[in-house]
């Protein structure tokens, strides 16, 4: 038996301005199947989410690099 999706998600590589957007937000709505399209707007939390992930795994390359001495 096979699932059924009832949204997908779509992740930027980075922040666009939003009329940067709009051709990609239309060309998404053209899609077979795609009901709407929604933007999200980056905010603290996003910027926040995203300087917390990358401070994490910089720590763990760095420890991987130079592992504390035993």
């Amino acid at each position: 038996m096979s699932d059924r999706y009832y949204a997908l998600t779509v992740t930027l590589e980075q922040p666009i301005k939003d009329e940067d957007a709009e051709g990609l937000i239309e060309a998404i709505k053209h899609l077979r199947g795609v009901l709407t399209v929604a933007p999200h707007v980056a905010d603290v939390q996003t910027h926040w989410a995203h300087e917390t992930a990358r401070h994490e795994l910089g720590a763990k390359l760095w420890a991987v690099l130079y592992p504390p001495k035993a």
